[in-house]
């Protein structure tokens, strides 16, 4: 009994420790500039802080929509439900609302284009229980799935907050999952984004009415800073979704964080 309290001890303080959190009112006035109503958190991994813009909203959770891509292809490729990130999978014949999603391909070309069908093939490969127990086993958001394999992270119930999401994407940036590390390494390089000088860009977009997300981590020599950030939709297409990505890298340039 004594060593379960302290464990329960530790466990809050780190959990106490974790959502520590510093506003910068400069990203605020990004924000306001680019006239979008919305959160951006930043995870500093080895100060084990948030540091961000809005933090009640951090804290709210919201559909992942599209940012659970990365998961779905962590469990695809844990479970063996695909052999690689290049394994061919069916769309299914049907009309698609974009013409680029109507063709079989592998999850590094459908994740950049984030191509639904693929992605819910995916998940009917992996099956609800698979999915059920693997969620489970990442922590991920809520957790819940409903009955329904392949729309509950486009429709709910499955929610997760800005501040989780970050959390979770350090902990894939440093191969700390309790998965593979050969799985992990597959997801990283399939999201990733963009380089510069020292600094690596990782992440992915999410868009339903409503709300709009970019997630990701930049590992910047060696420190690792995962981020966060969605956005209240009126509508959704590619032109908000280029301003949310432009709002994103200047909230992670005024932290220093992307750049030289």
């Amino acid at each position: 009994m004594k060593h379960l309290l302290t464990l329960i001890i530790l466990l809050f303080v780190n959990s106490a420790q974790a959502i520590d959190w510093q506003d910068k009112p400069e990203l605020g006035k990004l924000f306001a500039d680019a006239d979008m109503e919305g959160t951006f958190v930043l995870y500093d991994v080895d100060a084990d802080r948030f540091i961000g813009h809005n933090r009640a909203r951090a804290e709210t959770r919201f559909i992942p929509a599209s940012t659970f891509k990365i998961v779905n292809s962590l469990i695809g490729l844990e479970v063996g439900a695909v052999s690689s990130v290049d394994e061919v999978l069916p769309y299914g014949g049907k009309p698609q609302p974009n013409k680029a999603w109507e063709w079989d391909m592998g999850l590094r070309e459908a994740i950049k284009i984030s191509n639904v069908p693929i992605y819910q093939e995916l998940a009917r490969r992996i099956g609800l229980e698979r999915m059920r127990e693997n969620i489970a086993k990442l922590d991920y958001g809520n957790g819940e799935i409903g009955n329904v394999v392949d729309d509950f992270w486009l429709i709910g119930p499955l929610t997760i907050s800005a501040s989780e999401q970050s959390q979770f994407l350090a902990l894939l940036a440093q191969d700390d999952l309790p998965f593979s590390d050969e799985v992990q390494a597959q997801v990283k390089e399939i999201a990733k984004l963009e380089q510069g000088e020292g600094w690596t860009l990782y992440g992915k977009t999410g868009s339903k009415p409503d709300v709009g997300w970019w997630v990701g981590w930049v590992q910047k020599g060696d420190k690792t800073y995962s981020f966060a950030m969605n956005v209240y939709l009126p509508k959704v297409d590619g032109l908000e979704r280029n301003r949310r990505i432009e709002l994103g890298k200047a909230c992670l340039k005024a932290l220093g964080v992307l750049g030289g």
